[in-house]
């Protein structure tokens, strides 16, 4: 019978400094808990942003709301 051959590791790059980690370090997706801690510094800032449509039309209708009450203080103040 053949030997199955033995499964490679999975790696990836670290996503905040691009070194190879492999799925069996103790960090992983990170290299390092320094590199976790700024990758999650840039979430905390507003550095990173998951952009995506709202479906929701109750949050869509209060959005537009808010969005015509800031348009007309701006109008207001202008003159």
């Amino acid at each position: 019978m053949e030997k199955m051959p033995e499964p490679k590791p999975k790696a990836l790059f670290c996503p905040t400094c691009r070194k190879v980690v492999l799925a069996s370090d103790p960090d992983f997706p990170f290299c390092s808990d320094r590199c976790r801690i700024l990758d999650l510094g840039k979430w905390a800032s507003g550095g990173y942003v998951i952009s995506s449509p709202i479906h929701d039309p109750d949050l869509l209708d209060e959005l537009e709301g808010l969005q015509h009450r800031d348009q007309r203080s701006t109008n207001d103040s202008d003159g």
